[in-house]
């Protein structure tokens, strides 16, 4: 049986949040769960649920959690924080995936450190799942991190298109490069090299898309560097709670992230899902099943066999 550890300090609404999806998850899939953090403050929540004793949940001891306002770097200096217990069981293999709505920074930092890179990646990538008039497409990197070379957004392409397959079910992902014009001298430096790579990959890249065009569905995956990612991400949050403010509630099933739970970390060689700082239990809930989904199928493989066949040199 899968286990999945999860962060169970990590997010605004933690514990109480993460304890109330994992029970969730606990009962609807076949899984198990470590719930790391506190234990007084896990035991509590737990015991709020009837049949969490019934359920294949366990509790592992982590007294330390990284603060929102403390550094990435913080996660060095806390071997005993939730998020890099959770990391250690997955390195340890004592578990197959981890999830953390917790810092995001520091979830990075800690997934990184112990379980490294796959060959031939050289930077993690948050993945993140976005609607668009047609299907879901995949929008990376959304925020892991905000320095990148142009090799790196090959190296995101390639891993957003396995992606879209195992989690989309998008057979021949298009994929896009996110610039200020569709033709490629379009951009700055890092695009335009960018553009130069993909053009020449075996992928399906479709060119240059603009802002306007992220949620036409013209592509499958949008690929950008994590500090534009975030922006997107963050500005399109936004626009949303303005909309709903105005509207009601119609956008909020589409433009929910609780529906998809969390984002992966791509690059990295274990599997590693991100949630957003405010996920409520369905977010949670949904980000355990995301873990579980991409631990069942084989992904980290995938990922290794396509950088593998694209020939990506580290830089």
């Amino acid at each position: 049986m899968i286990r999945i550890a999860v962060d169970a300090m990590g997010g605004d609404h933690a514990p109480s949040a993460i304890v109330e999806g994992a029970v969730a998850a606990a009962r609807h899939l076949d899984i198990q769960i470590s719930l790391v953090g506190a234990p007084a403050e896990i035991e509590p929540a737990l015991e709020r649920h009837a049949d969490a004793r019934q359920l294949a949940i366990a509790v592992v001891d982590a007294p330390d959690v990284i603060d929102m306002a403390e550094p990435p770097a913080a996660v060095r200096r806390k071997p005993r924080a939730s998020i890099r217990v959770a990391a250690d069981l997955v390195a340890r293999r004592e578990a197959s995936a981890l999830f953390s709505a917790g810092h995001t920074g520091a979830t990075v930092m800690a997934a990184h450190g112990a379980l490294g890179m796959i060959a031939g990646v050289d930077r993690p990538a948050l993945a993140a799942t976005i609607p668009t008039r047609g299907r879901p497409a995949v929008l990376l990197d959304a925020g892991a991190n905000v320095e990148r070379r142009p090799q790196h957004l090959l190296q995101f392409a390639i891993m957003g298109g396995v992606y879209a397959r195992v989690a989309l079910g998008t057979e021949h992902p298009r994929i896009g490069l996110l610039s200020i014009g569709e033709e490629e001298t379009k951009g700055n430096e890092l695009t335009r090299e960018a553009h130069r790579l993909l053009k020449t990959a075996p992928i399906n890249f479709i060119g240059n898309i603009e802002g306007r065009e992220i949620y036409a569905g013209v592509a499958d995956v949008i690929v950008c560097d994590g500090f534009t990612g975030n922006v997107v991400l963050k500005t399109s949050e936004g626009l949303v709670e303005v909309l709903e403010a105005r509207l009601g509630e119609k956008l909020s099933g589409v433009f929910d992230y609780a529906e998809y739970g969390g984002a992966p970390l791509l690059g990295v060689a274990g599997l590693a899902v991100v949630g957003h700082g405010r996920s409520s239990a369905k977010a949670v809930s949904n980000g355990i099943a995301t873990a579980h989904r991409f631990a069942t199928g084989d992904f980290i493989r995938r990922v290794e066999q396509e950088i593998a066949a694209a020939g990506v040199s580290r830089h």
